[in-house]
């Protein structure tokens, strides 16, 4: 199994596409400006990393407005950004939970290009370290934010494939959840095969297991890991070492299909190494009745369902009643998710 798995360091855990996929058959247009525009914020400037390229803070000097810049780094192909920055503004058009688009933006000195995007504030992952253990109402509002923009994205047929805390921005004012990073999106319009793609530790198991035709159903998997990590007080799922041992620690966890629950999975090699291993899932043990009610645990574990044919869409989680009465914004509620 681990030839199956796409080279990359095991503390990133990111195996990155270079697939050219096309993000519209149709012509889509992308604003185009110059990094004079803008001036990069000196302390405390540096955002992270992101796919094929770093981030940074910086201000429009006309407007003062807050930005994020994502530049390429040394070697990293252009086209990516350019595929990147039209997949970016299909996802955020009309998706308050989408971080938004500005276009691109050109260095006159290197004639390099970079992405601009609206400024969202601290990742899901850093707030979580600071924050207290969250209720289950904080943790169904966000996962509210969450399904919603996931189902918008994928209606718009972008299939984000990276979803992590890493990837998820809290706004400054801990109102709204938006997804950010699309270096590792592709457009679902354009047909698999698809390459692995993603952060081990939120990867599906259907991609870590070498199918190339999945679907958006590998975004739902991650939110149930982004759930199970909110209800842990930011302690993640799985610990994504490499491939081997990840789909080791999932099915462990959740138990090992058998040919009614997953035939696919039956019929793989990795299959017959995990023969005589235990079915049950432990899942229910990790959290109990008083971490998370039934219907909560209904939604977690149909998200956490190995068999991506049996698998919550975003769509089909956001009508599960646990969601009876989520007001549509968490600003609206007067507090936020977190």
């Amino acid at each position: 199994m681990a030839a199956a798995c796409i080279d990359a360091p095991a503390d990133a855990g990111v195996a990155r596409h270079h697939a050219a996929a096309q993000p519209t058959r149709k012509r889509m247009r992308v604003a185009m400006c110059t990094t004079d525009d803008y001036e990069e914020e000196e302390e405390g400037g540096f955002l992270g990393e992101g796919g094929f390229g770093d981030v940074v803070r910086a201000r429009h000097r006309a407007t003062g407005q807050p930005v994020a810049i994502k530049r390429l780094r040394a070697g990293d192909d252009q086209t990516a950004l350019l595929l990147e920055s039209l997949l970016l503004k299909a996802a955020s058009a009309g998706n308050p939970f989408v971080v938004g688009s500005h276009g691109l933006a050109r260095d006159p000195s290197t004639l390099g290009l970079c992405l601009v995007m609206e400024c969202g504030g601290t990742s899901l992952d850093d707030a979580m370290r600071v924050a207290p253990p969250q209720s289950e109402a904080t943790v169904r509002a966000a996962m509210w934010q969450l399904l919603t923009g996931a189902k918008k994205m994928h209606d718009a047929h972008i299939m984000h494939r990276d979803i992590k805390p890493e990837n998820i921005l809290v706004g400054d004012d801990d109102q709204v959840l938006r997804f950010c990073d699309f270096g590792l999106a592709v457009y679902m319009a354009e047909p698999p095969p698809y390459s692995q793609a993603g952060t081990l530790g939120y990867m599906a198991p259907e991609v870590l297991l070498g199918k190339t035709d999945y679907d958006a159903l590998v975004d739902t998997w991650s939110l149930g890991c982004v759930m199970a990590e909110l209800i842990n007080g930011g302690s993640p799922l799985f610990e994504g070492v490499d491939c081997p041992h990840q789909l080791c620690d999932i099915f462990k966890l959740l138990g090992v299909p058998d040919e009614k629950a997953w035939p696919w999975f039956a019929s793989t090699p990795f299959a017959n190494k995990m023969a005589g291993a235990d079915k049950h899932s432990h899942l229910r043990e990790m959290f109990p009745e008083e971490t998370l009610s039934k219907a909560g645990f209904e939604v977690l574990s149909g998200l956490l369902t190995p068999n991506p044919d049996k698998r919550l869409t975003a769509a089909a989680a956001l009508r599960h009643p646990w969601f009876s009465g989520v007001v549509a914004s968490a600003a609206q509620s007067g507090s936020g998710p977190l």
